[in-house]
């Protein structure tokens, strides 16, 4: 059943090259055709998941820091046009649901994952309903997700304490639905990993501290890709055609790299753009802007 918001009316802002948001700086870098989604009660949103079953997007919400244990963090459904459909759909106030500070989110099979401090909570497509709450002992901070092999999802422990201070637990684990899970690799000078993506028996990942982006084969092998023009980096996928889309806090940027290394703008004066997902029913890039409380979605 939708629901509706009093007061929240501009759910979607269609931006063309001849008629720019006013009033908002960071309009100005988005492609034609972009939609910016505000005002709509989102609270520090973190990722954006599209949901192809439902044609919809899932948003995340901190909700306060992404450290604190309150219980208050939610997850928004929202239309491809950037109206709200359920802005708590999941909400972690209420009895049946924990929430935090969600991060990261993937579907797997019929399940979504979402990572939040030392767990991977686990709920079920379509209804919603919470299935279990995975503790990964020894992580802190776990961040981006990815679906991978045989309904399993890969997470990031991007090794941060309160305050964002480094803690040396940087990892990356694989994860199942009935709460095995195992760590598939440790390096407390990884650099902070937060945005993965599983591609064909590899994992692409990229840092929030150093800046880098590298790749692990399942044999544990590390290789080094090329490095964004700026760093603090977040979101990553890799599309069809073959180019990474990755986005950057340093640079308040969505960068693409093409198959010969190379990385261009894809769309500037985006302020802390954070865990991207792609709508490959319409070729969107879907964008939280972690600080600002808006999700953009962008054409690619």
């Amino acid at each position: 059943m939708k629901k509706s918001y009093p007061g929240m009316t501009a759910v979607a802002i269609l931006i063309s090259l001849g008629s720019l948001l006013a009033g908002n700086a960071f309009a100005e870098g988005l492609p034609e055709k972009s939609i910016v989604v505000s005002d709509v009660g989102f609270a520090t949103p973190e990722s954006v998941e599209y949901y192809a079953a439902e044609d919809v997007y899932l948003v995340t919400n901190i909700n306060g820091s992404p450290f604190a244990v309150d219980g208050n963090g939610f997850i928004s459904k929202i239309k491809p046009d950037g109206s709200v459909i359920d802005l708590k759909w999941i909400d972690g106030a209420k009895k049946g649901a924990t929430l935090n500070g969600p991060k990261g989110a993937a579907i797997a099979g019929k399940n979504l994952f979402v990572a939040d401090g030392n767990q991977v909570h686990v709920f079920a497509l379509p209804s919603g309903k919470q299935k279990k709450s995975i503790t990964l002992k020894g992580s802190t901070f776990l961040n981006g997700i990815t679906p991978g092999p045989q309904g399993s999802v890969y997470v990031t422990d991007s090794g941060f304490d309160e305050g964002f201070k480094p803690n040396g637990t940087d990892a990356i684990y694989q994860v199942w639905a009935n709460g095995k899970h195992k760590a598939v690799y440790k390096d407390k000078d990884m650099g902070h990993p937060n945005g993965i993506w599983y591609d064909k028996g590899r994992l692409i990942v990229n840092t929030f501290g150093s800046g880098k982006v590298f790749s692990i084969d399942m044999k544990g092998k590390k290789s080094t890709m090329p490095t964004p023009p700026n760093g603090s980096l977040d979101g990553l996928v890799l599309l069809k055609d073959g180019r990474l889309l990755v986005t950057s806090w340093g640079g308040s940027a969505l960068y693409a790299m093409d198959k010969k290394g190379d990385y261009t703008v894809m769309a500037s004066d985006l302020d802390a753009p954070a865990d991207i997902d792609v709508d490959t029913r319409r070729n969107r890039v879907l964008v939280p802007l972690f600080k600002q409380n808006k999700v953009a979605i962008l054409p690619y």
